[in-house]
């Protein structure tokens, strides 16, 4: 059963991977997973939070961060090393297939923790705006979802170690979120 979900995983990881190859996206997508790109917007959303709910703004940019901290925890310090999944731009059974488009590192694989980290801030920005704004809701999900499409598509992870980091990411998000409006019953 394991063994032809790793199969189906590494099949559909090659078609992302080679089957969507071209310029535009080689281009595109490690912009998309650098966090250097993504610096205007958390700027943003840390000025914005700030001057639209001042001492409560503070409040939401903590409990970002503790989201942020959370979904890297778990992720990246907890899971990862337990399942000990390699990367699929290290596995020796795909080097003549992967296209090197990024450094791939010497991490783990599973679960993904942009996935997870982007999913938990989009899903906590979410519920926290959506009242309020609700374009949030296709853009924070767009954002996430192109992060996590990214990872699989330069190599550096297989589908199903995004799809976990997504799930993980939207539990995290949903529990931060609550949290926040529990120690923050006003907002």
């Amino acid at each position: 059963m394991i063994e032809s979900i790793q199969q189906f995983d590494a099949d559909l990881f090659l078609k992302i991977h080679r089957g969507l190859s071209n310029d535009f996206f080689d281009w595109l997508m490690p912009l998309m997973r650098n966090r250097f790109f993504w610096s205007p917007l958390y700027l943003f959303i840390i000025v914005f939070c700030i001057k639209q709910y001042k001492k409560t703004g503070y409040y939401i940019i903590g409990m970002l961060l503790f989201t942020f901290a959370m979904g890297d925890l778990i992720a990246s310090r907890l899971i990862k090393p337990f399942v000990a999944r390699i990367r699929p731009c290290n596995e020796i059974t795909l080097q003549h297939d992967i296209i090197h488009r990024v450094s791939c590192g010497s991490g783990l694989s599973f679960p993904s923790a942009h996935a997870t980290n982007h999913f938990a801030i989009a899903i906590f920005l979410i519920c926290l705006f959506y009242s309020r704004w609700k374009p949030i809701l296709p853009i924070g999900l767009a954002w996430a979802i192109i992060i996590s499409f990214a990872q699989i598509y330069v190599g550096v992870h297989y589908p199903v170690d995004v799809t976990a980091g997504t799930l993980l990411g939207i539990t995290i998000g949903l529990l931060c979120a609550r949290l926040f409006k529990t120690l923050q019953p006003d907002f």
